[in-house]
């Protein structure tokens, strides 16, 4: 039995996310408890709760795995959540964060630690730091020569010379500071502090720990101001403490014994002499008032505070994506993952959780590794990881989980619901309207290389550095320069198809990673004919462990953990809001190049998955979507209508060329104004401009987060108010969307019966129950009026079909949350159609709007028909049928009883999907 399989057997039946804050805690999910139930989930789904860095608003910032967070609540109330999730029959997803930490001073102890005693503290090999002194190969490898680069022309000095750093080589780079070191010390923006016997650095918010070692010089002056041998003592003995590049198990005992032993002296001599206490003080004002020796002291610490900007070149520890303030772990050592899970498992054995979700498992260095692991310390428990696949891709087999987090299903679905023949004329639109390029591949490369000389530099800086020790090893590839080698990396990382390889050290590349690096390799090639070609070759057979070394095994797997979140800034944070040719296209994990998703292709995914992932999860929207799948629905419905919405958005543009500021928004940013006013219509100024201006600043077109340009910010935020508040232009727009709004909803409707009933475990998102037009974070995180929820949930739970549809004016999705809860008492009352095993069967459609239906059945018990491209269908179905299985269906939307062949029009006739079951 597989390990997916085994998985699948203890699968939720239904899952509901919820975002878990300090407004919206582990009490607050217990009130929601009964509603919860009664729409049908049998698992609460929630965001990481472990205790994350004050004021989290989404969890993944995890600061101490040891205790549930305090703003949700603390243990007290996740007990009694648990209790009232338990007395509802509901279970828990828990969300864990494997990959990184938050670095976020004293908050995380661990991290703390780090910054106090460097490579010697017990937790430095915790985080996947760059000690070039203890791990070289775990780091960047420098030649001992400058040969590989030109030196630095001498400058003249432009200040008093620093101390030399007695770390050096040894410090982590802290970029937390809003300017240059030297002008905030200069300007007492940088301070020493002491806190009883500790002493730390404090800046603004942030605080760092000053090394017991290096206490020597301010504790021996103020020794001699108060006259106290006993300071003077240890203050010596302090300087004495071993250095802090003692990293052996026994040398780090040792260390931290005689600090906690020479901390606790100091720590009795300042309670117990206030004199020696005051002298210390005066010592602490007169350092903070000499910048040279505030300097010095800050000189020999495990750290190094610069400036934010410094961290995209310089940083010496890997983070998550391009967030310096998320440190990454290094789960592939046994304590670690031991430590981290600790609590989480202690939760899975006592039962309280049933399911785990798995974030970014691409950041980890073996994400099979640690899902085995996992698999085997939970005792089998239902998995999904948030793995992206492109198109085609696949999770590899021997994973033991259940499937993915729902980004490929989501995009599946959505493109069932785009029409192919709007592809040509929408191109075209896109091109002359907004000057688009012609590619959207062309596109993501050259988004990909942006953020590699950018946000990712330093990441693509420590593989450089690894490829140059791997080619100094070999004799015919030793003279390829520095500048070369990065190029040929950063070709190899812009032309990667997927988000990245699985090699795991000390076995073979798989065939599928092998594929996907040719890929990438022919085109490299093709793309930098002025490389040897023989240097593609020979990294391409590093990369696939081909060539054996410590260096080169280095070089494959940080590699891998590299074209990941290039992969993530380039294209979806970056191209996705550059290439705008229909934005509902433009999700996580999708491929805005590919245009829409045919019936066959649906088909064939939902096979494989019922045979290989059958308890994968099925979202259509998450905290991380870009748009909700409401506003995907409508802002699809324009394939259908291209040379309609060309003339409107021709139109619109005319009449709003007035609310320009000097030309400035330009077209492009205009063509996605007009796409997401469709998508979410009637939407708010406010709304409005905060969803542009993180638009353009992640296009980093015109401006961006570490580069804005304020004259193009303003100029944007004041085009958005003006379109918004202009009545010519909101009537023209309010007419277009009135023959819209209707298709759009049944669209919405037919995406939630297609997650409800196809292979895989269905997901509802907070809120989406109802009508739900959001866009990217934190649009998509606002409140949920439950006590609405709840109000129409009882409203609608004894109505028939046509008591809901068609929806009248006003209406906030009452149909939506009856036909969810309708598709979920499906689920539970005909349980082995949907169980690990059962058969997935596409449903022959007949007739003059063939194309207009998607239909199957679930395991000869459940059949499911639906209606796409809801526009050109125009609610008439002539003579179009459906071919279910011989017997008598009884449709559980509609009520109305069928056998054999059915006709769509009598079939859809009170509710425009429908839901069957055999007698």
């Amino acid at each position: 039995m597989s390990p997916s399989t085994v998985v699948a057997e203890v699968a939720p039946r239904a899952t509901y996310r919820v975002q878990l804050h300090a407004g919206f805690g582990f009490d607050d999910v217990a009130a929601i408890a009964g509603y919860l139930a009664d729409l049908g989930v049998s698992h609460v789904y929630c965001s990481p709760y472990l205790q994350a860095a004050a004021g989290s608003t989404h969890g993944y910032d995890v600061v101490d795995h040891h205790r549930l967070n305090v703003e949700l609540g603390g243990s007290e109330a996740f007990g009694r959540m648990t209790q009232a999730l338990a007395a509802h029959g509901l279970s828990q997803v828990a969300d864990i964060v494997p990959n990184h930490m938050a670095a976020v001073g004293r908050e995380n102890p661990w991290w703390w630690d780090v910054l106090e005693n460097g490579p010697s503290s017990q937790w430095a090999d915790a985080f996947d730091i760059d000690w070039p002194i203890v791990t070289p190969l775990r780091g960047p490898l420098r030649p001992s020569t400058p040969l590989r680069g030109p030196l630095r022309p001498s400058t003249p000095l432009r200040g008093p010379l620093r101390p030399s750093a007695e770390v050096a080589g040894n410090r982590v780079l802290l970029p937390i500071l809003g300017d240059h070191y030297g002008r905030l010390l200069e300007a007492g923006q940088l301070r020493l502090a002491r806190q009883g016997s500790a002493f730390e650095v404090r800046y603004v918010d942030h605080a760092v720990p000053i090394s017991p070692r290096t206490l020597d010089v301010v504790l021996t002056r103020a020794a001699a101001r108060s006259g106290s041998e006993e300071l003077a003592t240890l203050a010596t003995a302090l300087g004495r403490l071993p250095p802090a590049t003692a990293t052996d198990r026994r040398s780090v005992r040792e260390r931290h014994r005689d600090k906690e032993v020479l901390g606790g002296l100091l720590r009795r001599l300042l309670e117990e002499q206030p004199a020696v206490a005051a002298a210390v003080d005066d010592i602490v004002d007169a350092t903070n008032a000499e910048p040279d020796a505030l300097d010095a002291l800050i000189a020999r610490q495990n750290y190094r505070l610069a400036h934010w900007r410094v961290a995209a070149e310089e940083l010496d520890y890997r983070r998550f994506f391009d967030i310096s303030t998320l440190v990454g772990l290094r789960m592939e050592l046994p304590h670690v993952f031991e430590e981290t899970h600790a609590l989480i498992l202690g939760l899975v054995a006592s039962g309280a959780v049933t399911g785990l979700r798995i974030d970014h498992p691409d950041g980890l260095r073996d994400p099979e590794g640690y899902l085995r692991r996992l698999f085997e310390a939970s005792g089998g428990a239902w998995a999904v990881v948030e793995k992206i696949l492109e198109p085609g891709e696949e999770l590899p087999p021997t994973w033991p989980v259940a499937g993915t987090t729902g980004y490929d299903f989501l995009n599946l679905v959505g493109g069932l619901f785009v029409d192919a023949s709007g592809e040509k004329p929408l191109t075209e639109l896109h091109a002359r309207f907004a000057a688009a390029p012609e590619s959207y591949a062309d596109v993501v490369r050259e988004k990909k290389h942006l953020v590699m000389q950018d946000a990712l530099a330093a990441d693509v800086r420590r593989v450089v550095d690894l490829a140059v020790a791997a080619c100094d090893r070999h004799r015919r590839f030793g003279d390829y320069t520095r500048p070369e080698l990065a190029a040929a990396v950063t070709e190899l990382v812009a032309c990667f198809p997927v988000y990245r390889t699985y090699l795991r050290a000390g076995q073979p590349a798989t065939d599928v990673d092998i594929a996907h690096l040719a890929v990438a390799t022919d085109e490299a090639r093709s793309r930098r004919p002025d490389l040897d070609p023989d240097l593609f070759d020979f990294l391409t057979d590093v990369l696939t462990l081909r060539v054996p070394g410590e260096a080169e095994e280095e070089l494959a797997i940080r590699f891998q953990q590299l074209t990941a979140p290039v992969m993530a800034k380039g294209a979806e944070d970056t191209a996705f809001y550059c290439w705008r040719r229909l934005v509902s296209l433009n999700e996580v994990g999708g491929d805005p190049g590919r245009f829409g998703t045919s019936v066959e292709e649906f088909h064939r995914w939902n096979r494989r998955a019922a045979e290989a992932w059958p308890s994968t999860l099925l979202a259509l929207a998450t905290h991380d979507t870009k748009r909700s799948a409401d506003v995907r629905a409508r802002i699809g419905l324009l394939s259908e209508i291209p040379d309609q919405w060309a003339l409107a958005v021709r139109r619109w543009s005319a009449m709003n060329e007035a609310h320009k500021v000097d030309g400035l928004p330009d077209r492009g940013a205009e063509y996605l104004l007009y796409q997401t006013l469709v998508g979410a219509w009637p939407l708010p100024a406010d709304r409005a401009v905060a969803y542009m201006d993180k638009a353009s600043r992640e296009a980093k077109e015109h401006t961006s987060w570490t580069r804005p340009d304020p004259d193009y910010d303003r100029a944007l935020a004041a085009f958005v108010e003006a379109v918004v508040a202009d009545p010519r232009f909101t009537a023209d727009l309010a007419a277009f969307m009135a023959h819209l709004v209707g298709p759009a909803q049944v669209t919405s409707l037919a995406q939630v019966l297609l997650a409800s009933t196809a292979p895989g475990v269905p997901d509802v998102y907070q809120g989406s129950e109802l009508w739900d037009l959001s866009l990217v974070d934190p649009d998509n995180r606002r409140p949920v009026d439950y006590a609405l929820r709840r109000r129409l949930l009882d409203e609608v739970v004894s109505r028939a079909a046509d008591d809901v549809w068609p929806p009248s004016a006003g209406d906030e999705g009452a149909s939506k949350l009856w036909l969810i809860q309708r598709a979920l008492g499906i689920r539970r009352s005909c349980a082995p159609a949907f169980a690990a095993g059962s058969s997935y069967e596409a449903l022959a459609v007949d007739g003059e709007k063939a194309d207009h239906a998607v239909a199957f059945c679930r395991n000869g018990q459940v059949c499911v028909v639906v209606p796409r491209l809801v526009l050109g269908l125009a609610s008439a179905w002539g003579d179009t049928t459906v071919a279910l299985p011989p017997g008598r269906w009884t449709d559980a939307l509609g009520g109305a009883v069928f056998g054999g062949p059915a006709a769509l029009e009598r079939l859809l006739a009170r509710f425009p999907m429908a839901l069957l079951t055999a007698e």
